[in-house]
C-alpha cells in the first residue's frame, strides 16, 4: 500500500491592546494621528484558491522521493544491460546477470548459491499506449501495459507468469485523473479487489485513503495517507489497519543534493526500522546510499562514461548477519 505537517500562512501581527496604546498628543484628535504600520503589517494573508488546487501525485507514488533515495537498486555480482531502439516506437533489450542467491535458513547463517540469469525484452511506446515485456531463460515472463482510454482515464495491466503453480499474478488497474484528485480501482487474481482515492486539500497538502479485499484468504484492510510537499521538502505519513505505520521525510538541500529519512513500524511483526539516506547528483554521476537501524549500509554509484554508456558500482554491508554484497555492471543504450 502506497504512501503530515501543517501549513500556516503568514499573517499580520495583531494590534496592541488598548492599555498598551500610545497616549494621544495633547493638541488634536487622536484619530487624526496616522497609524503606525510596518512591513509585516502591510503583508496580506495568502488566500488559498480551493477551486484551483493542483492535482496530487498518484497514490502508489506517495513516497516516490524517499523511495528513490532510500531504496537504491543494489545487487551482487555482475550485471550487463543492452538496449537498442529500432525506431522511435519499438526497442529491444538484453540483460545478463551473474551472482549469488540467498537460501532461507533457520539459523543466523547466510547460505548462498551461485546463480545466473538472462532476460530478453521488447518495448513499444506510443503517446497513448506503452507495451513492455521481458522473458527469462527459466520461463518467467513479465508484461506491462498502459493505455489511455480517455483523456483522464488510463488502463494498466501488470502480469507475472511462471512455470511454478500458484505463483503467477495478474493485476488490472483503472486510473482516473481529476482536476484536483486521483482515484484508482484494482482487480487481480485470487479474488483481489482494491481501490484508492487521493485529494488535494491545499496547495501543498493532499490526503488519501485506500481499501482492499483478498477473497481467497478472506482478508481486508483500510489505509490512510497524507503528503505535504514544497519546493524544499516532502513529508508523508501512512497508517493501515494491518498494523503498519510509515513516515518519511525528504529535504532538498540543493538542486543536486537531497537527504531522506523514514520510519516504519509493523505491529503484527513487532518490528521497528528507521533509515537515513542521501542522493547526490554530479555532472557525470549519481551517488545514493543509506544506513538503517538493522546495521545495513548500502551505496550505489552510477557513472556516465559516454552518452549511452553507464558504469554501476553497488555495495551492501549487513554487519549483524555478516553478509557483504558487492557488484558492478554496465548498461549500454538509452
Amino acid at each position: 500500500m502506497g504512501a503530515v505537517v501543517s501549513h500556516a500562512a503568514a499573517a499580520a501581527p495583531p494590534p496592541p491592546p488598548p492599555g498598551y496604546a500610545q497616549h494621544p498628543p495633547p493638541f488634536g484628535d487622536a484619530a487624526a494621528a496616522p497609524p503606525m504600520t510596518g512591513p509585516h503589517e502591510a503583508a496580506e494573508e495568502e488566500k488559498v484558491d480551493y477551486m484551483n488546487l493542483p492535482c496530487p501525485v498518484p497514490y502508489e507514488d506517495i513516497q516516490r522521493e524517499a523511495f528513490m533515495t532510500l531504496k537504491p537498486d543494489v545487487f551482487e555480482g555482475l550485471r550487463f544491460d543492452f538496449t537498442r531502439m529500432l525506431n522511435p516506437f519499438f526497442g529491444l533489450s538484453h540483460s545478463v546477470s551473474m551472482g549469488s542467491m540467498e537460501l532461507p535458513s533457520q539459523g543466523a547463517d547466510v547460505i548462498k548459491v551461485p546463480t545466473s540469469n538472462y532476460e530478453f525484452g521488447a518495448s513499444f511506446m506510443d503517446p497513448k499506449m506503452i507495451l513492455m515485456g521481458r522473458a527469462s531463460h527459466d520461463g518467467r515472463v513479465n508484461a506491462r501495459v498502459k493505455c489511455d482510454l480517455l483523456e483522464n482515464l488510463c488502463l494498466k495491466i501488470n502480469a507475472q507468469l511462471t512455470s511454478e503453480p500458484h505463483y503467477s499474478q495478474g493485476m488490472f488497474s483503472f486510473d482516473y485523473k481529476g482536476k484536483d484528485f486521483r482515484s484508482q480501482f484494482q482487480l487481480g487474481n485470487n479474488a483481489f479487489y482494491g481501490g484508492n482515492y487521493i485529494q488535494s486539500v491545499t496547495k501543498n497538502l493532499s490526503l488519501g485513503t485506500e481499501a482492499f479485499w483478498l477473497g481467497q484468504q478472506r482478508k481486508s484492510a483500510v489505509g490512510f495517507v497524507a503528503r505535504y510537499d514544497t519546493k524544499k521538502m516532502v513529508a508523508t505519513g501512512q497508517i493501515a489497519t494491518t498494523g503498519l505505520v510509515s513516515l518519511s521525510y525528504v529535504q532538498k538541500v540543493s538542486e543536486k543534493v537531497s537527504l531522506a529519512s523514514d520510519f516504519m513500524y509493523n505491529h503484527m511483526a513487532k518490528d521497528v526500522t528507521a533509515s537515513f539516506g542521501y542522493d547526490y547528483m554530479l555532472r557525470q554521476c549519481r551517488l545514493r546510499g543509506k544506513i538503517d537501524t538493522n546495521g545495513i549500509v548500502s551505496a550505489l554509484l552510477e557513472e556516465r562514461l559516454t552518452p549511452g554508456v553507464n558504469f554501476v558500482l553497488s555495495a551492501e554491508l549487513d554487519h549483524w548477519k555478516k553478509d557483504y554484497k558487492f557488484g558492478f555492471g554496465m548498461s549500454v543504450g538509452e
